[in-house]
């Protein structure tokens, strides 16, 4: 009865430790717990322009609790900006980037590009295709405090807001829903 005790024990320790992780939460959304934030998303697809200064603007009511997370559309795929981009490097010595980026306040969200390195005007049709004309961002408004909305304490609200399909897991998030807002 003795040596069966440790393993009954280390047992226990085993199932404990593993019926412990939490990596796999999903946000429950209750308006109740933070009454001025529901997460949302919006898409913004326009063409940066010298004309517009490489700006895309976007009119969204932002709360001072929120979280704004941005995302590129490459492919099927979402890429999170701010990004760094670097245009096939065969056709100059220099090294030829520039950087996706955006800033906001309470009721504006603009992506733009910051080109110090290189002038965007100097892009080829085909590289001014792929990385100006027609781009589509998703713009991510969530919790600031989403370890409350669930009832965890907030050092256990994991999540990689670099990882777009973690995001829309974690908070639980409706993609047929994804409303679109107009280029100002």
């Amino acid at each position: 009865m003795k040596k069966i005790i440790p393993f009954i024990l280390l047992a226990g320790i085993g199932f404990l430790s593993y019926s412990c992780d939490r990596s796999d939460d999903v946000v429950v959304q209750n308006p109740g717990t933070d009454s001025d934030t529901v997460p949302l998303m919006k898409d913004l697809t326009g063409t940066f322009t010298a004309a517009d200064k490489y700006v895309l603007n976007a009119d969204i009511s932002i709360e001072k609790t929120d979280v704004v997370l941005v995302y590129r559309k490459v492919g099927t795929a979402w890429q999170q900006i701010p990004k760094t981009v670097y245009v096939d490097p065969s056709t100059s010595a220099s090294p030829r980037k520039f950087d996706y980026n955006f800033v906001f306040d309470n009721q504006l969200v603009q992506v733009r590009i910051d080109d110090a390195n290189f002038n965007l005007g100097s892009m080829s049709s085909a590289e001014a295709s792929n990385y100006l004309t027609n781009q589509t961002f998703r713009i991510v408004l969530v919790f600031a405090n989403a370890g409350k909305s669930a009832g965890k304490s907030a050092a256990k609200a994991n999540v990689d807001y670099s990882d777009y399909n973690a995001v829309v897991k974690y908070y639980n998030l409706d993609e047929s829903k994804v409303q679109t807002v107009n280029v100002k």
